[in-house]
């Protein structure tokens, strides 16, 4: 049975960030991702977590500016120093807030040079923190215009050449459909590489259960497929977080 987890970043908004971890605990979450929790106190956010007895899942690396600042500098050749200053900057967050994984973010590039450089930080990253689990996340380039990490097959390449225990694929299911068009087709060939789901309807990233995905039949693959970590919520509700939320129990109740 999978275990949902809530983004915060995007769900429950229309509250204080301090008050969505029990919103999102009201409202059948058991855990929580937060995409940049870099300018809030992890002190804060961690009481937070635990009083309302949420894990924190996933944030992401590095702290960007969220309006419109660079997402990442894995794959940028003339940034390894951002990359490895901000990667301890979010392995220190993530320790405090004893987040379960950590997203890298490859920013914008291409070519070979692009790929060398993010395999080599990767190398750097998973050596550095062996007790940390990282991921990867292929990401659209009609919602990223440029990301580096855009394609399943370049993600599979990049983690055979790390070929790292604490590294792993980050399957967000909006992101397969705008890529591949099949995400079941997608989850068949790299689910073996997944260490966190996200999901969200496609397109728009609102509700799951909207749109061209097939939910019902991805969900029974995830399941079939042994998978045993978190699905987190990742979308921009079309109203309220509350009212958009008849898709979760319609899932728990098919358990």
């Amino acid at each position: 049975m999978a275990r949902f987890a809530a983004n915060l970043t995007l769900l429950f908004n229309e509250l204080p960030i301090l008050d969505r971890f029990a919103a999102a605990r009201r409202a059948g979450f058991q855990g929580v991702e937060i995409l940049f929790p870099y300018d809030l106190a992890a002190g804060e956010l961690r009481q937070a977590a635990r009083k309302s007895g949420m894990d924190v899942v996933l944030i992401n690396c590095p702290p960007p500016n969220w309006a419109g600042g660079p997402r990442g500098f894995a794959a940028v050749p003339s940034l390894q120093d951002r990359f490895r200053r901000d990667f301890e900057r979010a392995l220190r967050v993530a320790e405090a807030l004893s987040a379960r994984h950590i997203h890298i973010m490859s920013g914008k590039g291409e070519g070979p040079a692009a790929r060398d450089c993010m395999i080599a930080n990767l190398k750097w990253a998973t050596a550095r923190a062996p007790h940390a689990s990282l991921t990867i996340e292929p990401i659209n380039q009609h919602d990223m215009p440029g990301y580096f990490m855009c394609d399943y097959d370049l993600a599979a390449e990049v983690l055979d050449a790390v070929d790292a225990p604490n590294l792993g694929l980050q399957f967000d299911a909006y992101h397969a459909h705008m890529i591949t068009g099949d995400v079941l087709g997608t989850w068949q060939a790299h689910g073996h590489r997944v260490h966190h789901i996200q999901i969200a309807g496609a397109p728009g990233r609102h509700e799951p259960r909207e749109g061209d995905i097939d939910f019902a039949a991805f969900f029974h693959a995830v399941d079939n497929s042994g998978y045993q970590g978190w699905v987190s919520a990742e979308y921009s509700p079309r109203t309220t977080t509350e009212a958009g939320l008849r898709w979760m129990a319609a899932d728990i109740a098919a358990e």
